[in-house]
């Protein structure tokens, strides 16, 4: 329980001139800043401050709705993290109450054990892509923490009773430290709920499920992983791009683009990369492309390499770019690709049937509408 008890209350902090009324969008006013309206048709995904998140989240901002409709518009980022934060720790604190009470007050007079832990893997994006085993373990779930990337229309298969937080992280706005997360995984499952940590992809993929599975582990804490289909896998799946074939591919690559620090510069060595019997496919990686594109070709990697960059795959929003590895960072820009998008790089992406006959056709923007590919 270390998190609800040591996060300060800053609504002290903040001063009546800080404060306005919003009106809903057809529910109650929830406070946030930059409370905005992103219906599920603009994206598939839980956007930071969308009504979808504060619906699904309403009860966590109980005691806010019942004694206030105003907010705080102060635009600074952290202040935004840590106000928000600090409505939640009242219903926090009452479902921890609850369920210490549920589990010292067991039947019989035995004290129950410590619940547990499920990392569960959501897939890219396609709720038909979810494993019947997270399936079941998500709709009999107390409580489930989600990141951004879980798609909503796998969110809307959770279990009627179940209570659900968003820890997601975009750039510039970390709902939640990942030392935060894991102390919310620690508190739940020692007073004996039966917690579900939801990601998108597999867990164990740049999902930092290691990280949460190790520090549970260490509390004495059970966790099981159940995997999800990654993104390489479900989106070159989509795309008919085989990741590995004989005499074309021998072996496959996935890379973090995430730079150190924020920077431009990727944190995979390009040089180890820069083979051009092997494929890559890169998570998220449009801010570091461009270094990574040309560190690559400088290593010996070929110009023409063909490439696509795939934004929201697997969902009824993928938008596709085909290009020349040379070309690529580029058009992404052009067509204005937004994270998140999958990159993936070899010899193989030609095998696509998707992918442009000639180099005079290069590059081609491919948007997904109603399942069905449409060459624009």
């Amino acid at each position: 329980m270390a998190l609800v008890s040591r996060i300060p209350s800053i609504s002290s902090t903040c001063t009546t001139t800080q404060f306005r009324k919003i009106k809903s969008f057809g529910i109650n006013p929830v406070c946030s800043v930059n409370y905005a309206s992103h219906s599920s048709s603009s994206s598939p995904f839980t956007e930071k401050h969308s009504i979808e998140r504060y619906q699904r989240d309403s009860w966590i901002y109980k005691n806010e709705l019942e004694q206030s409709a105003s907010c705080p518009i102060l635009p600074d980022p952290s202040y935004v993290r840590e106000y928000d934060i600090a409505l939640q720790l009242p219903e926090l604190k009452k479902m921890l109450q609850v369920l210490r009470e549920k589990r010292e007050g067991g039947g019989g007079g035995d004290r129950r054990g410590p619940g547990n832990v499920f990392l569960v893997g959501t897939g890219p994006g396609d709720p038909e892509l979810l494993t019947v085993k997270a399936l079941r373990v998500i709709q009999n779930a107390d409580l489930l923490l989600y990141d951004r990337l879980v798609s909503n229309e796998v969110l809307d298969l959770v279990g009627p009773h179940a209570r659900l937080l968003y820890v997601g992280k975009t750039a510039g706005y970390h709902s939640r430290t990942q030392e935060e997360i894991h102390e919310l995984l620690l508190s739940f499952a020692e007073a004996g709920a039966n917690v579900v940590r939801l990601k998108g992809g597999d867990p164990l993929v740049f999902g930092r499920g290691g990280e949460e599975m190790d520090f549970l582990q260490q509390k004495g804490i059970q966790v099981k992983v159940i995997p999800g289909i990654t993104a390489a896998s479900g989106i070159s799946a989509e795309l008919g791009i085989p990741l590995t074939h004989r005499g074309v591919a021998n072996s496959v690559r996935f890379l973090t683009g995430h730079s150190r620090k924020g920077g431009t510069d990727p944190l995979f060595v390009a040089e180890n990369a820069a083979d051009p019997d092997s494929t890559l496919v890169v998570y998220m990686g449009l801010s570091t492309l461009p270094s990574l594109a040309s560190k690559l070709i400088h290593h010996g990697l070929p110009a023409d390499t063909p490439a696509v960059a795939v934004e929201r795959g697997t969902t009824p929003q993928q938008r596709m770019v085909f290009a020349e590895l040379k070309n690529l960072a580029e058009d992404i820009v052009s067509h204005k690709l937004e994270s998140p998008t999958l990159i993936i790089i070899g010899k193989v992406v030609a095998l696509s049937p998707l992918w442009p006959h000639s180099a005079e056709e290069s590059p081609v923007l491919v948007e997904t509408t109603s399942s069905t590919n449409t060459l624009l």
